[in-house]
């Protein structure tokens, strides 16, 4: 059995965070992954016992008192951890892969209906897929598996063998938790949904059609820059296209490859589908060719088992009142992170968003939030809640490079991507959906109504066609509200300086300081 004394002594470091506090210990899964030397991304947060009578944070560590110290053993720090710190899969599957079946059985043995002996129970049985030697238990109430204070919870299903109500937000092929946090509360509390509604309900029905083109081209078109790609427009409006009918047909790995052809045009040098062979994301060495990988995907051999599990989770989810934005998050980066397919990943990706606020009816029908757009405006940020998933595994996988300069995982790394916190990127994904909501959309219904006004003032003052009109006003934005000498010159030759002055003055009276 594991000594855990040695975690009863003052610790410095834990894996290069300093412990912040002289005499304090590790404590839950800090503890845990000491003790078992886990091979495991570290938890957001980590747990002290300190000398301090006062719990308070500092940096990545919680600090709790003297009183909170749990027992120094298996059971004590496992139950601090579920009480203080919430369910961790990947620590747990983990720990209980390291863990006799007899040690667990102990647990349960030891309080048959404690509750937090018997989430350890059902939690062993539910990540190892066996069945301890254990009677099933007849007493108790049940419990729910998922504090709702710590971690948003799904839906409950009860299981009568342990007395829990199972409410973990997915399947055991796919189920990462997102952190209950004050940022994701304020922002589920804003009913953004509701106030997106709102402001359609008050818009002509022609300019939100025009508004929703308009944004379905333009977020096309950011998910390809992401990529750093700037195809013909006839594959931008192609894609827009498609994602305008996000949420319109049931998900499934056939649709995702259908997906992925729409997204790609070329298969010439790109096999359509899943991977059969390894993936990564990164460089080559500009000398050798090797793979410089900042990302390293799922094996192939996993991939319809983690996207199956994906699929289940989403269908579990998307009728329960898990948050439509939460879900959005975890499905749709969950699935960049498996990266399944040898290109088009992440404009799939950010498909996903539309087709899961879609389809919940978070998003208004016959509308595209053009989160790709303001992901492209916060680049860095975007970059920065990938590599915050992608970092800290890409030690834990062992890998080498093939012939053709691809990547071979020589590990187990399916829990990596079936299990993870998905609690950055929801934060993320919701701040964008709130600037498009609260800016972005009513912006460009704004600037319809605003060029409308104008377009009307031309074609009352100037005999002009309509692409000629059309042609000034983008003259216009594009030079502040003033005609440009190359444009006098050319297209708008034939106007007078007394048209120019008006047209000039107009622009500046519909847009005053609004500028697109």
């Amino acid at each position: 059995m594991t000594e855990y004394n040695q975690n009863s002594h003052s610790v410095i470091s834990f894996h290069n965070f300093p412990a912040q506090e002289e005499g304090s210990a590790l404590a839950g899964y800090a503890a845990l992954i000491d003790a078992h030397n886990l091979r495991i991304p570290l938890p957001a947060f980590l747990s002290l016992i300190g000398k301090r009578h006062k719990r308070h944070i500092k940096g990545r560590w919680h600090i709790y008192t003297p009183r909170h110290r749990p027992e120094e053993s298996l059971q004590g720090h496992l139950t601090f951890a579920l009480k203080n710190e919430g369910i961790d899969l990947c620590v747990l599957k983990a720990l209980f892969i390291k863990t006799p079946a007899d040690e667990i059985a102990e647990i349960v043995g030891s309080e048959p209906t404690g509750r937090y002996s018997r989430q350890i129970w059902f939690l062993y049985e539910w990540l190892c897929e066996t069945r301890l030697d254990i009677e099933d238990t007849k007493r108790g109430s049940y419990v729910p598996l998922v504090n709702a204070a710590l971690q948003y919870p799904g839906p409950a299903r009860d299981s009568r063998r342990h007395r829990i109500r199972n409410n973990l937000p997915g399947s055991r092929d796919f189920c990462p938790i997102v952190r209950r946090t004050e940022k994701l509360d304020r922002f589920i509390n804003l009913s953004l949904s509701a106030t997106a509604q709102e402001q359609i309900g008050k818009t002509h029905a022609d300019l939100i059609s025009r508004a929703a083109a308009f944004l379905m081209l333009k977020d096309s078109k950011a998910s390809y820059a992401i990529e750093g790609e700037s195809p013909p427009h006839t594959r931008i409006e192609r894609w827009g296209r498609a994602i305008g009918q996000a949420g319109s047909r049931s998900l499934s790995i056939v649709e995702l490859e259908n997906l992925q052809r729409q997204v790609l045009e070329d298969f010439r040098f790109v096999l359509p589908g899943l991977r059969g062979a390894g993936g990564f994301v990164g460089e080559h060495d500009r000398v050798t060719g090797q793979p410089m990988p900042d990302h390293i995907s799922a094996r192939a051999e996993n991939l319809e088992s983690l996207l199956n599990g994906m699929i289940e989770t989403y269908q579990q989810l998307k009728d329960s009142d898990f948050d439509a934005v939460l879900l959005a998050g975890v499905i749709a980066f969950g699935f960049v992170f498996i990266h399944p397919f040898e290109d088009g990943n992440g404009r799939l990706h950010r498909y996903l968003l539309h087709h899961v606020l879609a389809d919940t009816g978070f998003v208004p029908r016959g509308l595209v939030f053009p989160v790709s757009s303001v992901f492209l405006d916060r680049i860095t940020d975007y970059r920065t809640v990938l590599e915050e998933y992608s970092k800290p595994r890409l030690d834990l996988i062992e890998w080498r490079p093939t012939p053709d300069n691809n990547v071979e995982v020589l590990n187990e790394t399916i829990d990596l991507y079936r299990y993870f916190d998905g609690t950055a990127q929801a934060e993320f994904l919701y701040e964008c959906v709130e600037e498009t909501v609260n800016r972005t959309l009513p912006e460009e219904v704004d600037y319809l109504k605003k060029y409308d006004e104008l377009h009307g003032f031309i074609t009352s003052f100037i005999e002009m066609p309509g692409r000629q009109i059309d042609l000034l006003i983008r003259f216009l934005n594009q030079n502040q509200g003033k005609l440009s000498q190359r444009a006098k010159g050319n297209e708008f030759s034939q106007l007078t300086p007394l048209e120019i002055e008006a047209l000039e003055d107009k622009y500046d009276e519909v847009f005053a300081v609004a500028e697109r």
